[in-house]
């Protein structure tokens, strides 16, 4: 098994709290494991060991817009993201989430 950092543990740890059906944003994440960098976020997620039970599938940008995938921000990886997405009901219309009220908010922001 692949080591993790204690960062990203946290930030794995924190993503399984998003249900099916839900997204959260990078910001948020990064909000909710007490970091300020959603890049750093999308650094972790990008080396997700853990996928899928980790639902890396389920963050998107902040602007709503899909977001990239294992590194990619085109091509192959982001439409297998959103076809897991549409696969959990979460739809994009114009390139944005269709519905906003999927969107994650984690509760506790504390870690």
């Amino acid at each position: 098994m692949k080591s993790v950092t204690c960062f990203q543990r946290k930030v794995y740890d924190r993503l399984r709290e998003v249900p099916p059906g839900r997204v959260t944003t990078y910001r948020l994440l990064a909000e909710a494991v007490g970091c300020r960098s959603p890049r750093a976020v999308g650094q972790a997620l990008k080396n997700n060991p853990f996928a899928p039970e980790v639902p890396c599938h389920r963050v998107i940008q902040s602007d709503l817009s899909v977001g990239g995938f294992f590194g990619c921000l085109t091509g192959v990886e982001v439409r297998r993201k959103r076809k897991m997405l549409r696969t959990e009901g979460v739809d994009f219309v114009d390139g944005r989430l269709k519905d906003e009220s999927q969107v994650f908010v984690f509760g506790d922001k504390s870690v």
